[in-house]
């Protein structure tokens, strides 16, 4: 059995595109085509159909991915319990993460963390709150940063409380008030993400029994902050989104203070990984640390 050529497959099916799937392996364009084109020889059937918009499964394709990423997976835990007894000297963390957490997190986290365990590989996958979600119910990364309340079935472990923010243009009546207060919400224009992530505002909205005026949705946080600059409307974000962004918003506290509570969720994979247990102690750690 030659993993390399499931990894390829399983690679190609999940970033869309043979010459994607090579940089993540770290190998050419041509390579990942000869692994498929041997794999399917091996098995004797096409798994994919090629054009020049991507690639996508064939029926025995999408048959036979389920069993490919279970013998992925079950050598990836037979890895980690070899790492375990040789002391963490190798190993992957597949970490699931929104905008806030992958800029201004884990950065540091995995900075700190490899100066104890250098060997450690990890898989970053950024996305909204839908997406770490999905990721984590598929088993498609071992830890998530996700935010409570949510519907996950994995264990949630508590991090912090992110205070939610108003944020206005520089030149908005109220840009020298000291609180923004909800109900004005409803005379402005107001920029939403897609419903998948918008939990936050929502939260807001439904607690303060306001009906915001959405005149524009995203699903890029940071967009939102870009059309706030140009005075395209208003928005509520949590703090550590805007850390070192708001130079050219105003950023007030609503006159109602909300949370959001970021927590970090370990998938039935993840669980039974030393890497992930130790990572996810760390990440535990930093965030007190920080704290202080």
């Amino acid at each position: 059995m030659n993993l390399r050529k499931y990894e390829a497959f399983a690679s190609v099916i999940s970033l869309g595109s043979l010459t994607r799937a090579a940089e993540a392996l770290g190998c050419t364009q041509s390579a990942v085509s000869h692994m498929i084109n041997s794999l399917e020889n091996e098995l004797g059937f096409r798994l994919l159909i090629r054009s020049r918009h991507g690639v996508k499964l064939t029926a025995d394709g999408e048959k036979a991915l389920p069993a490919v990423l279970a013998v992925l997976d079950s050598n990836e835990r037979l890895e980690q319990i070899v790492s375990s007894i040789h002391g963490l000297d190798a190993g992957v963390v597949r970490i699931g993460a929104f905008t806030s957490v992958a800029v201004h997190w884990l950065p540091g986290m995995i900075k700190g963390f490899q100066k104890m365990h250098p060997n450690i590989e990890f898989r970053l996958n950024n996305g909204d709150y839908h997406d770490v979600e999905q990721w984590l119910l598929r088993d498609e990364c071992d830890l998530g940063f996700v935010t409570l309340p949510n519907e996950l079935s994995c264990d949630c472990v508590e991090l912090i409380d992110d205070p939610l923010l108003a944020i206005i243009p520089n030149t908005h009546p109220l840009a020298q008030a000291e609180v923004f207060p909800i109900r004005r919400i409803e005379q402005e224009d107001f920029i939403s993400l897609l419903e998948t992530s918008s939990h936050d505002a929502r939260r807001v909205f439904k607690s303060a029994g306001v009906t915001p005026n959405v005149k524009f949705k995203t699903k890029d946080d940071y967009a939102i902050i870009a059309m706030v600059e140009n005075g395209l409307g208003i928005s509520i974000m949590p703090q550590l989104l805007l850390k070192n962004r708001s130079e050219n918003v105003k950023v007030l506290p609503l006159d109602q203070p909300f949370k959001r509570t970021i927590a970090l969720a370990t998938s039935e994979t993840g669980a039974g990984s030393p890497a992930v247990k130790a990572f996810a102690e760390y990440v535990q750690q930093w965030v007190k640390e920080q704290q202080k």
